[in-house]
């Protein structure tokens, strides 16, 4: 086990930097001692929530009543065989991206910027600058709600804009295999670079938050309806919808979850009201608000 602990601050997990505490946390290094994990959390009767970087999460402000399992460092294994990648699930994006690029293999570009890991990027099909993981995307290792390990083709598992079939099946990316293209490494670091620039121009990059606030609703997009709308600058305690990009809540001053939940009810009642479109939030949300 690379670390475990009792009432582990589940803001210092998350993207947003809130959250409560979870009664227990666990990083494991090994899919058996992830199944072990898990068994000892069904025998006990207690709540059990996997997570990876935490950065489309928001946690409540109250914590979560069970143990928290992170996928991290000990499932950061990458692989490169011929055009393929296998990644475990705790692979952050940007170096799957950096992996990919150092081996001439095209394709993973749009991922660099995207601070997440492997398993929470299948889980919710992520996706930027017109790439998304179904793109690229081979098969997947599950681990099942019955302790089996069980291989799906990207096919299977139904990936659309911001979802899979992954929750439905009560599963846990272990790892992943993608099939890329071959390109010249410098061409694909040049993409990369042109991905980060305008990132740094229109996103909000200097204060915690957990990316996109909303699903983009057909045919349109979740910031131009929150712009139009007059969301820019909305805040709610420490809470706001970025005056750079009205795409993204941030946390400007020490927000709490409760801050989080009541901009983003504003906003979406505030979009409503102008266009009769009500917005999705693409955050998650765990534990007790």
């Amino acid at each position: 086990m690379r670390r475990q602990s009792e009432q582990e601050p589940l803001s210092r997990h998350t993207s947003f930097r809130i959250g409560g505490a979870a009664d227990y946390y666990y990083e494991p290094e090994t899919a058996e001692e992830l199944k072990s994990l898990l068994a000892h959390c069904t025998a006990e009767g207690i709540p059990s929530a996997v997570i990876g970087n935490g950065s489309n999460l928001l946690v409540g402000d109250k914590g979560f009543r069970g143990a928290v399992i992170r996928l991290g460092e000990g499932f950061g294994a990458i692989e490169v065989n011929g055009n393929c990648l296998k990644a475990e699930a705790g692979a952050l994006l940007a170096k799957l991206a950096r992996t990919a690029a150092d081996a001439g293999l095209s394709g993973l570009a749009f991922a660099a910027g995207i601070p997440g890991t492997v398993g929470g990027a299948l889980v919710m099909n992520a996706g930027a600058y017109g790439g998304e993981m179904k793109d690229v995307l081979e098969s997947a290792e599950l681990l099942m709600p019955d302790g089996s390990v069980r291989c799906f083709t990207g096919e299977e598992l139904e990936l659309s804009y911001r979802h899979s079939k992954i929750p439905e099946l009560g599963a846990i990316v272990l790892s992943a295999t993608f099939v890329l293209t071959p390109g010249e490494k410098e061409e694909i670091l040049a993409e990369m670079k042109r991905y980060a620039e305008s990132r740094r121009e229109k996103q909000p990059l200097n204060y915690p938050s957990a990316g996109s606030a909303f699903k983009r609703p057909p045919g349109d997009t979740a910031a131009r309806l929150l712009d139009e709308a007059g969301c820019k600058g909305l805040r709610i305690g420490g809470a706001a919808i970025s005056e750079k990009h009205a795409g993204f809540l941030v946390n400007l001053e020490h927000a709490s979850a409760k801050d989080v939940r009541a901009v983003l009810t504003a906003a979406a009642e505030r979009v409503e009201a102008r266009f009769g479109v009500r917005l999705e939030p693409e955050i998650r949300f765990l534990g007790e608000f």
